[in-house]
């Protein structure tokens, strides 16, 4: 089968790719991908600011219907729609892994970058990675799973990082810091969403979302926000977040920029701000995650620009490195 894959280590190396049609071992079921999101990660594994093991099938953004079960698997899955968390496997003996931290385990091989993912028709994952997609939403919208599970990774903590009446400022208005912005939200903050020039029509979808906005080089109040969540990967946007947060604030980091940055951060000090980050996902994320999905608390359908078929990936990627949309969504179906 075809797959869009990182097919070795030289920079930007992409591009379709013949591998074996997966199947599914025990315990793990094949899936039949219905929609595969590219991720900011995608962008930078193709700029190879993200360590994989080429060559190797992109795409950890999935929602697909499974077509085939392996040995422990009840058979009458065939058919169900799900999406699916983004290990493929851990080493089930560290102290991450034993206390639900997957996403830190040191031996973690994650669709998409260590084992073939999901920009392919077929994608195998692990039965314990599934969860039934919410029925009231499109494929393309359910793909968006990983990127909110992900966002409440980063959002909570013990408890969460934004309580009713903070004022949060998100900056980087594309889909992780639109899905950072509706969780705040749904946490109770009042949430302005910052971007660039460039960022135009991501600003506008913030605004019909409902937030306020503000493009980069606009006064904002010093020291306004409770919570600021970093979401642009970019140092300017750090020095942002850092400038406008409060005496004891709290910086979500979401963001990667691919390389080190100078940053302001003596006002961490100055003015006793904490910082947190997440990375990638674990499994009480996910069931954050998917509670809020199948409330219906998160409007994903309007972070969907285009569903391409699987030969348009070039384009689609283009498009997303130039910030030409939020979400651009693969369906292999339609080739």
């Amino acid at each position: 089968m075809l797959g869009v894959a990182k097919r070795s280590d030289a920079f930007g190396d992409v591009g379709l790719l013949d591998r074996p049609q997966p199947r599914a071992r025990p315990d793990s079921v094949v899936l039949r991908t219905a929609a595969a999101g590219i991720c900011g990660t995608d962008l930078h594994i193709f700029r190879n600011e993200y360590r994989v093991t080429p060559p190797v099938i992109m795409g950890h953004e999935v929602c697909g219907f499974v077509v085939e079960t392996g040995d422990g698997v009840d058979p009458a899955l065939v058919g169900r729609r799900f999406v699916a968390e983004t290990f493929h496997s851990t080493c089930g003996r560290c102290r991450h892994c034993r206390t639900g931290r997957t996403n830190l385990c040191p031996d973690r091989k994650s669709i998409g970058s260590h084992v073939d993912g999901a920009m392919a028709p077929f994608v195998e994952v692990p039965l314990v990675n599934l969860h039934p997609a919410p029925e009231a939403m499109s494929d393309a919208a359910c793909s968006l799973a990983e990127p909110v599970a992900c966002v409440t990774n980063s959002l909570y903590g013990e408890m969460p990082h934004v309580e009713p009446g903070d004022e949060v400022l998100v900056v980087g208005p594309g889909a992780i810091g639109l899905i950072a912005a509706q969780v705040a939200r749904v946490l109770g903050g009042r949430v302005t969403v910052r971007g660039t020039e460039r960022d135009r029509l991501r600003l506008d979808a913030a605004e019909r979302l409902g937030f306020a906005v503000s493009v980069a080089g606009d006064a904002l109040e010093q020291e306004r926000f409770d919570v600021a969540v970093e979401c642009s990967g970019n140092s300017h946007g750090y020095a942002d977040a850092l400038r406008f947060l409060g005496r004891a604030g709290h910086l979500a980091q979401m963001g990667l920029s691919g390389g080190d940055s100078t940053l302001p951060m003596d006002l961490v000090c100055y003015r006793e701000l904490t910082i947190t980050s997440g990375f990638a996902s674990n499994p009480r994320s996910w069931n954050r995650a998917m509670k809020l999905m199948h409330a219906g608390s998160l409007d994903l359908q309007s972070l969907v620009s285009e569903i391409v078929p699987l030969s348009a990936w070039e384009s689609a990627f283009d498009r997303s490195f130039a910030a030409g949309g939020i979400k651009f969504v693969i369906d292999p179906r339609l080739d």
